[in-house]
């Protein structure tokens, strides 16, 4: 045997690793588990983290991290669906303790300004952001992030982001939002699939002087490790409770449109975001019924036997071909043959602007509305690129 082949076999019998140094080390790592490069930023200071359930280190979450580190957590800010992540979209989340720490969670979430008060932002210094977003305008966590952003700019507070992977961050599309819509559903006129980190996102936030009164804020992003914008990340844990696996995370640019419409997009069902249907659909052979459970108490059409389709058994790479597909609002809005009644006023908020109404109601193709926002993707993807951390191949 040759001695190379010797010394393999040899490594295999004692249960070593006989994969390449590359190969060993090509795992993503997020910003938090980079714990050299940002403990020495938070040492002696009072920090607040604005994290949930998703903000895990390995079998830790963050917070653990650093009260075990010697840091100093005074607060901690949590989003929509609460710091634990079990909350309806929209729910009002009150303040509590974690029961571990005993650090004080103020919520954002408490139907009030959805910004710290006065009293909040003096409990900390430093504020520490760890929070796994999807990268879609009308998911929220940018939105509290933008919110926080701009308390501590005004407050002279400094920022410390641990950036994680976006995993819908393989590519860029739809309208940019028409900030005559902006909303708490769309706060920044960038695509509905921005394709960017939240710590990339940050970084555009302060170079464009989004934030109110075009303040910046005092910005340090801790970068992933071996990521880049082609990386395919699966979530390790569900960012909310109608997200609940990778391929309603890919679906969800897509089918969350339904949001704006008279259409069930399966919320109270096990496949939120991966089927639709309405009791007044013809032609279906699936059906489903939304029902009260975990994270969707009173959903739309609840109770009701609705007809539609399952999207569910899609293969993922063909979900990322197609990108956003208008053709599943198109389809129930000819099946229904309602007219204007199909949609709500929350369709407009989502989209981002008048004119998708308009044309799907003219017959537009689904093809035909995406090449009118076209030009607007690669301006934006022009805009966006001194403000990426991680290359786009």
């Amino acid at each position: 045997m040759r001695p190379r082949l010797l010394i393999l076999s040899l490594l295999v019998v004692l249960g070593l690793s006989v994969l390449p140094c590359a190969a060993q080390t090509d795992r993503v790592i997020p910003g938090d588990e980079r714990t050299d490069e940002y403990f020495p930023l938070l040492k002696g200071r009072r920090i607040a983290l604005f994290s949930n359930h998703t903000g895990m280190v390995g079998d830790k979450h963050v917070l653990d991290i650093l009260v075990e580190g010697g840091m100093n957590v005074t607060a901690i800010f949590s989003p929509e669906h609460g710091f634990r992540g079990d909350a309806d979209a929209g729910e009002k989340v009150s303040g509590s303790v974690d029961a571990k720490t005993g650090v004080p969670i103020l919520s954002l979430y408490n139907g009030k300004e959805k910004r710290p008060s006065e009293a909040s932002m003096k409990k900390f210094d430093v504020l520490v952001i760890d929070i796994q977003d999807v990268g879609l305008r009308f998911y929220t966590y940018y939105i509290t992030m933008c919110r926080l952003m701009d308390a501590c700019a005004e407050q002279g507070k400094k920022v410390v982001l641990l950036d994680r992977p976006n995993p819908n961050g393989h590519y860029v599309d739809g309208p940019l939002l028409d900030m005559r819509h902006k909303s708490g559903v769309g706060w920044l006129p960038i695509p509905i699939v921005h394709g960017m980190t939240l710590g990339e996102l940050a970084r555009m936030v302060n170079g464009e002087h989004w934030l109110p009164k075009a303040r910046t804020c005092d910005l340090t992003v801790i970068p992933c490790l071996n990521y880049t914008h082609a990386t395919r990340y699966e979530l390790p844990i569900p960012p909310s409770p109608n997200l609940p696996n990778m391929k309603s995370v890919y679906l969800y640019p897509s089918t969350c449109l339904f949001e704006g419409t008279v259409v069930s997009l399966g919320r109270g069902t096990s496949l939120p975001f991966q089927v639709y249907g309405h009791p007044d659909m013809k032609g279906c052979t699936y059906s489903f019924t939304p029902k009260s459970m975990h994270g969707a108490k009173q959903p739309p059409l609840l109770g009701k036997l609705c007809y539609g389709v399952n999207l569910s058994t899609k293969s993922d790479e063909e979900i990322a071909q197609e990108g956003i597909n208008l053709n599943y609002v198109i389809d129930a809005y000819r099946n229904l043959n309602i007219g204007d009644r199909f949609f709500t006023s929350f369709f407009e908020l989502l989209v981002g602007v008048d004119y998708i109404r308009t044309m799907i109601k003219q017959g537009c193709t689904a093809e035909e509305i995406k090449a009118r926002w076209q030009g607007d993707v690669e301006k934006f993807k022009g805009q966006r690129r001194k403000y990426l951390l991680y290359n786009e191949e």
